[in-house]
Formats: C-alpha cells, structure tokens, sequence
C-alpha cells in the first residue's frame, strides 16, 4: 500500500491518494484517475513530456522498480540520470531520483511526485 502525494506549482495544493499495493498502475494512469494535471503526450516512454522527480517519505524504504530501455534512453538524452543510477537501480533496486509517470508504478513506499506541469519538466 502506498500514499502517493503529488505536487506542483500548477496546483493550488499537494495531493495525497491511497494506492493499492500489487496494483500496475502507472503514476500516470493514478494521476489520471485522480485528475492530477501531470502534461502526457504518449503515455509509452517515447516522449519525454510525464517528467518527474520522485522523493520518498523513508529513505530506508526505497524500491526502484526496473526501468524500461525506452526511459532509460529518455532520461539520459534529458541528462536527468547517470550511468550509475542506472547501475544502482538495476543492481541495488535503488530507484532514480527521476522518472517518467507513464513507466514509473509505486510500490509498498508512501512518495512525493513532483512536476512543473510543462512537459518534459521544462
């Protein structure tokens, strides 16, 4: 189970919302059913424009979850992952600190999800 607090300068305060654990849904799909105003243009990883920057409520209690070739490749040209990151999230199942809310599914950890609201996080 997992709280799931969204946040970003074109709201007019956070969101929290209750999401089920062992549930697939992207941040994205959670923040539609919710209507979250994050910006989407392919809802598939290609695009870049569901930029965000995912913070956890317990630092200890972190689970990446693994990221797909098409967000790895999207954050990297966008430089908003490291080879490391990379690394850390494969092999340590440390997540990034940003992600794309169409790839990016929550698991048991309460987080924060912030977004500027202009696509790509611009």
């Amino acid at each position: 189970m997992a709280n799931i607090t969204f946040t970003s300068p074109i709201m007019h305060e956070p969101k929290t919302v209750y999401a089920v654990a062992g549930d697939t849904k992207t941040i994205l799909a959670v923040a539609e059913e919710h209507r979250i105003p994050i910006p989407f243009e392919c809802k598939d990883g290609n695009c870049a424009s569901c930029l965000i920057e995912v913070s956890y409520a317990d630092p200890t209690v972190k689970k990446g979850i693994t990221l797909t070739e098409k967000e790895k490749a999207k954050l990297r040209e966008l430089g908003k992952i490291t080879a490391q990151e990379i690394q850390d999230a494969e092999v340590l199942d440390m997540p990034p600190r940003y992600r794309l809310a169409c790839q990016f599914i929550a698991r048991d950890e309460d987080v924060t999800v912030s977004f500027t609201g202009a696509p790509g996080g611009a």
